[in-house]
């Protein structure tokens, strides 16, 4: 995909604004996705604390595409804040207060998939001890060598990546 489809993709126009509707327009489309990028991201939230974490992933490319969009609108937004600043101060004022508003909503889930990707490393991390502690034999080997300490199973990974 190039700039320009990426930028067809977008509910704003990435021209700077040269008029009081077309600041106001920005702002609001900005605003509108940030508005679903953050219901996204409480819904998101809660399915992972509920322990529903098929569902929270089938959230992920709808998360992604408004991620996209919050991102490039705020890059945007910043090389025309003066812009809009002087053609619609008020929708201006808007999106920033907004935007400081959903930094801290936007650690609170950042927190919540931490400890949901901690606990399922840490669960993973038991299953795998306990299937290799069952695999060591309790006798003596072949060479007469005495038993080695439980460890991990081979073959079980863990994708710390989330």
């Amino acid at each position: 995909m190039n700039a320009q489809t990426q930028a067809k993709d977008l509910p704003f126009s990435m021209e700077r604004p040269n008029s009081r509707q077309e600041a106001e327009q920005f702002c609001n489309s900005l605003t509108s996705s940030m508005e679903r990028l953050l219901t996204l991201i409480e819904e998101e939230t809660e399915l992972v604390r509920e322990g529903k974490l098929r569902d929270a992933g089938k959230l992920q490319v709808e998360k992604s595409r408004l991620i996209h969009e919050y991102t490039r609108g705020m890059m945007c937004a910043k090389e025309f804040a003066v812009a809009l600043g002087n053609l619609a101060p008020a929708s201006a004022q808007g999106l920033r207060r907004q935007h400081s508003e959903f930094q801290p909503v936007l650690r609170i889930n950042l927190a919540v998939l931490a400890t949901a990707r901690e606990v399922s490393n840490e669960i993973v991390t038991t299953v795998a001890t306990a299937v290799g502690a069952k695999q060591r034999s309790t006798t003596y080997g072949p060479g007469g060598n005495a038993p080695v300490a439980a460890g991990p199973a081979n073959g079980i990974a863990i994708n710390t990546s989330l």
